[in-house]
C-alpha cells in the first residue's frame, strides 16, 4: 500500500514537471516582424524604385529639347562648287562682248537664323511629354504593386510552419513527460516495455517532423529575406496581423479604386488625349521669322565677280493645308485605343471583384471553421488529459494514449492551418482592393 502511495505521489509530480514543460516548450523567438514592415521593406528595396525618379529625370531632357524649340535654331553653312557652263548675256558692246561674265566658280558660306512665332505642335507636345512621364511612373508602381502578393504568399508560408511549430512543441513535451513515466513504471514493473517503446516511437517521429518543419521554415524564411532585404533568423518572430476589422471596413464600401492600375488607366487616357492635340496641331499654320547672313561670290548680285557680304530677312508660313484625311484618321485611331484602355478597365475591375467574392467567402468560411475549433481542441486536450489518468493507472495502453495525442496535435495543427488561412485571405483582400496592410 505505501509503495503504490508513493508511485502516485511520484506520478503527480511527474504531471505538474510535464505540464511546465509543455509550457515551455513552444519555440523562444525574438521581437516580432509585421507583414506590414517587410511589405515596406520589401518596395523600397527592390530596383525599380529608382525608376520613377529616373523617368522624372529622362522626361525633363525631353522637356527641355522641346522647349529649346521656342528658341532660336542656327544653322551654319558653307559651299564651294564649280559649274561647266553658266547663262550668258546677250553680247551688247561693241566687237560682241557681254556686259558681265558670270564665274563658273562659286562660294558662299552663309548662318541661317530661324525663330518660331506661331507653333501650337510645341505645348501641346509638352503635354504629351508629360502625360507619358505621369503613365510611365504610374506603369511602375503597377509593377512594384505586385511585389506586396509575393510578400504575402512567403510570409504566411513561414507563419503557418512558425504557428505549428507551437504545437508541435507542446505535443513533444508532452511525450517526453509519458515517455519518463512509462520508463519508471516499467523499472518498477508496474507497465510493460512495449508501452515506453510505443511513445518513444511516436517521439522519435515527433522529432523528425520538427527537424523537417524547421528546415522548412528556414527556406521559406530565407525567400522572404530575398523578397525585403531584411535578414531574418530562425529566432525572429513573425507577427499574425489582425485584420477583421481593416476587412469589415472594406467589406462596407461600395468601390474602391486604390490600386495602382487604376491610376495607370486614367494616365493613359490622358496620353491618348494629350496625342489627338498633337495630331490636330500639326494640321495648323506655323509661322516662323528668318534672318541669313552671308560671304561668297557672287553674293545677292549674281553678276558681280567679287567676294562680298549679304544679308536676307523674311518670315515664313507653313500650313500643310490638305493631308488626304491623315490628321483625321489619326485622331480617330486615338479614340479607339481610348476606348480599348476603357474595356480593359472595366475587365480589371470584374476580375477584382471576383477575386474579392472569392476572399469574402473564404473569409466567411475560415471564421466559422475556427470556431469549431475553439469548440473542438478543449475537448481533445480534455480526452488526453482522461487518457492521461488512465494510462498512469494502467487501465489504457500506450498505443491508444498515443492516438489520443495524435488527435490534438491535429487538432492544433488544423486550428494554427486556420488562423493563417484566415489571415492570409484578409491580407489578399486588402492588398487586391489596394488597401495597406497595417
Amino acid at each position: 500500500m505505501m509503495t503504490t502511495t508513493r508511485w502516485r505521489v511520484r506520478c503527480a509530480r511527474r504531471v505538474m514537471t510535464a505540464a511546465l514543460s509543455i509550457a515551455a516548450a513552444a519555440p523562444v523567438f525574438a521581437q516580432g516582424v509585421s507583414l506590414a514592415t517587410l511589405q515596406r521593406e520589401a518596395l523600397d528595396g527592390d530596383p525599380r524604385a529608382r525608376e520613377i525618379e529616373l523617368l522624372r529625370a529622362q522626361s525633363e531632357l525631353r522637356r527641355g529639347n522641346i522647349e529649346a524649340e521656342r528658341l532660336p535654331s542656327v544653322t551654319a553653312q558653307a559651299q564651294a562648287q564649280y559649274q561647266s557652263d553658266v547663262a550668258r548675256p546677250p553680247a551688247l558692246l561693241p566687237g560682241g562682248a557681254p556686259l558681265f561674265r558670270p564665274p563658273k566658280d562659286t562660294y558662299d558660306a552663309n548662318l541661317r537664323i530661324d525663330q518660331p512665332v506661331v507653333d501650337r505642335t510645341v505645348a501641346a507636345r509638352l503635354a504629351v511629354e508629360q502625360a507619358q512621364l505621369l503613365e510611365s511612373q504610374a506603369r511602375v508602381r503597377t509593377g512594384l504593386f505586385a511585389l506586396r502578393q509575393e510578400v504575402n504568399d512567403a510570409f504566411f508560408a513561414a507563419l503557418l510552419l512558425q504557428e505549428r511549430a507551437g504545437a508541435l512543441a507542446a505535443a513533444i513535451g508532452d511525450l517526453e513527460a509519458r515517455l519518463e513515466e512509462a520508463n519508471v513504471r516499467v523499472r518498477e514493473g508496474a507497465a510493460l516495455a512495449a508501452d515506453a517503446a510505443a511513445i518513444e516511437a511516436t517521439l522519435l517521429q515527433r522529432r523528425q517532423d520538427e527537424a523537417e518543419l524547421t528546415a522548412n521554415r528556414a527556406a521559406a524564411l530565407r525567400r522572404l529575406s530575398k523578397l525585403t532585404g531584411r535578414s531574418l533568423a530562425a529566432a525572429d518572430r513573425l507577427e499574425r496581423p489582425d485584420l477583421a476589422a481593416a476587412v469589415a471596413e472594406a467589406r462596407h464600401t461600395s468601390e474602391i479604386h486604390a490600386r495602382p492600375e487604376y491610376e495607370q488607366f486614367t494616365r493613359t487616357r490622358g496620353r491618348l488625349a494629350r496625342q489627338q492635340t498633337v495630331a490636330a496641331a500639326q494640321e495648323q499654320p506655323r509661322l516662323s521669322a528668318f534672318a541669313r547672313l552671308g560671304y561668297g561670290r557672287p553674293g545677292l548680285n549674281f553678276i558681280s565677280d567679287e567676294f562680298e557680304p549679304y544679308g536676307v530677312a523674311g518670315v515664313q508660313l507653313q500650313w500643310r493645308a490638305w493631308t488626304w484625311g491623315a490628321g483625321r484618321r489619326e485622331r480617330e485611331a486615338l479614340a479607339l485605343q481610348q476606348e480599348i484602355a476603357a474595356a480593359d478597365e472595366a475587365a480589371f475591375a470584374r476580375a477584382l471583384d471576383r477575386a474579392v467574392d472569392a476572399d469574402a467567402v473564404s473569409i466567411d468560411r475560415l471564421t466559422e471553421a475556427l470556431a469549431l475549433d475553439d469548440r473542438i481542441i478543449p475537448l481533445r486536450e480534455e480526452i488526453v488529459r482522461a487518457n492521461g489518468v488512465r494510462f498512469r493507472e494502467g487501465v489504457l495502453t500506450a498505443a491508444e494514449y498515443v492516438d489520443r495525442t495524435s488527435d490534438l496535435l491535429a487538432a492544433r495543427y488544423a486550428r494554427a492551418g486556420h488562423q493563417v488561412e484566415l489571415a492570409q485571405a484578409s491580407a489578399r483582400l486588402l492588398t487586391t482592393l489596394g488597401l495597406e496592410v497595417r
